[in-house]
């Protein structure tokens, strides 16, 4: 009988907007946007960041003060900001500098 993995986070800080990097108890760390979870008014007090920023961890999950909180296994799932940042810096196109050189020749 295999048991599933129940992830618990362990260490969690903010970083920029609405990302804070997350670590659990496997060794996993992620960079997770909270605000993919803003919707209905217990979220509105996070939508203020020195509010959002009172991030603390109880349960094994991330929480805030008003009683919020986002499942362990909800952050677990979420795709890491760090990897999509990647991504999207190699799809995007790359301005090259292009030097023309004349080779008019002066007749004297």
């Amino acid at each position: 009988m295999t048991t599933a993995y129940l992830p618990g986070v362990v260490r969690a800080r903010y970083i920029s907007d609405y990302v804070i990097q997350v670590h659990f108890d496997d060794g996993t760390v992620k960079r997770v946007d909270m605000s993919q979870w803003f919707k209905g008014p217990v979220f509105e007090p996070l939508k203020r960041k020195p509010y959002f920023r009172k991030l603390f961890i109880e349960g094994a999950t991330v929480a805030w003060p008003n009683g919020v909180d986002i499942s362990p296994e909800a952050l677990y799932a979420a795709e890491d900001r760090r990897k999509t940042s990647r991504r999207h810096a190699r799809i995007a196109p790359v301005a090259r500098r292009v030097e023309t050189h004349s080779h008019a020749r002066r007749e004297g």
